[in-house]
């Protein structure tokens, strides 16, 4: 049971819409919970003075495709 002021859970169309629109910063990965590999996308856009960026959007891509679960381990909604 859940408590009134948990969130719920993730939508799987918000993840992909992150994913695809701002993957390049990371912000899917922020929204799912991997604050990590959020971080070392966002590092990898900013620091290489976005030369970086397309790496990180094919990594989104991947990533949306792949990623059925958030960082703590519950389906998408």
């Amino acid at each position: 049971m859940r408590l009134p002021l948990e969130p719920g859970p993730r939508s799987r169309v918000t993840f992909v819409l992150l994913g695809v629109f701002l993957g390049i910063f990371g912000m899917h990965n922020f929204y799912a919970g991997y604050n990590k590999k959020a971080a070392i996308q966002l590092a990898l856009t900013v620091l290489t003075c976005f030369y970086g960026a397309a790496i990180s959007w094919i990594w989104a891509i991947v990533e949306i495709c792949v990623i059925n679960k958030d960082a703590e381990g519950e389906q998408f909604a």
